[in-house]
């Protein structure tokens, strides 16, 4: 879908390209080099980016990939390139550097070898901003009592409440909202640019695909969408024994799994701005443990919080989550 221009809703407003480099007839690395105009308009800059970067241990293969990348953004007039960073937010952000004893949570985070980093850094790469997961064991974490006690002093006012769902079909009847309401929740991060209608729902029918309606919470002011929480059962051994193959035997892996895993990725949590300080983040966080205890599962990772998110950052290290693997996005001015 990333590379079809006609079918993902990025093409409509911006663009890329790829590139792979070749010694002796065989590949030995691919890049892809993108512009996306609506982050440039928000921010006001002229930014490009990199993504979908894979390559054998090889400076030389490296350096010939970046080197494509700096000439293509160049000749579009811009001057600064930042990545990995994707096609849209479901792609996640950056190289792991920290965390290879783990296997990757979902599909769109990266993983891949210690050595991505040095060839990267050696083409005059510098940190831009970092994305850390953080790990919740039922048995080693407690959220505080006072979390659940303002949380449920918060919905008795009933100034905010909590929807559940139990199907997709009353999943999908509240997906506009969620989407105005995900546009609106993260205009504060690094990554943040305006979703077009497009990409909202290329956004929410994707997660529509593997959603469990029963772990997605919304929380509403009125009838207004003002917070929401994702969580998706872990299907990354069932990715792993398929070797990313769907066929033969990778539905059937993934089905299984879906099942009996005992891992939640919380992947998606956000609270509009104004209602973080009159008990909306402690609603939020009340969620996120009702969600794990009440769903069985045994562990959790908050997937890619980004570093620039000062709050969120904070109030996951109060409630007990241990930061265990970190994705960098670098940059380059050029």
């Amino acid at each position: 879908m990333q590379l079809n221009r006609q079918k993902h809703p990025f093409y409509e407003h911006s663009d890329a390209d790829f590139f792979v480099a070749r010694r002796d007839e065989k590949i030995v690395g691919r890049i892809a080099a993108l512009v996306n105009n609506r982050f440039n308009e928000y921010h006001q800059k002229r930014t490009g980016q990199f993504y979908l970067f894979d390559c054998e241990d090889d400076q030389e293969a490296a350096d010939a990939l970046f080197a494509k990348v700096t000439e293509w953004a160049r000749d579009r007039n811009l001057n600064r390139i930042i990545g990995p960073k994707g096609f849209c937010v479901l792609d996640g952000y950056g190289v792991l550097i920290d965390g290879f004893d783990r296997r990757q949570m979902m599909n769109m985070m990266n993983y891949n070898y210690p050595y991505y980093a040095r060839l990267i850094e050696a083409n005059g790469y510098q940190k831009e901003v970092d994305f850390v997961s953080c790990y919740l064991h039922i048995d080693h974490y407690r959220m505080p009592e006072r979390v659940h006690h303002i949380a449920d002093r918060v919905q008795k006012r009933g100034s905010l409440r909590v929807l559940r769902f139990q199907t997709k079909k009353e999943l999908r009847e509240w997906a506009s909202k969620i989407g105005e309401a995900y546009n609106k929740a993260f205009v504060n991060n690094w990554e943040y640019y305006p979703l077009t209608d497009n990409e909202i729902k290329f956004l929410l029918e994707n997660i529509l695909v593997v959603a469990n309606p029963k772990l997605i919470k919304v929380i509403v002011h009125d009838d207004d969408v003002v917070g929401f929480l994702f969580g998706f059962p872990d299907a990354s051994a069932a990715m792993q024994k398929a070797r990313g193959r769907l066929f033969p035997l990778g539905i059937i892996y993934l089905l299984w799994e879906l099942k009996r895993t005992k891992w939640i990725a919380l992947n998606g949590a956000g609270i509009l701005p104004e209602f973080q300080g009159v008990g909306g983040n402690a609603l939020l966080y009340s969620e996120i443990d009702r969600t794990i205890r009440e769903s069985g599962f045994r562990e959790a990772d908050l997937t890619q919080v980004a570093e620039t998110a000062v709050q969120m950052r904070s109030d996951l290290m109060n409630v007990g989550g241990i930061p265990y693997k970190n994705h960098r996005v670098y940059f380059k001015e050029i």
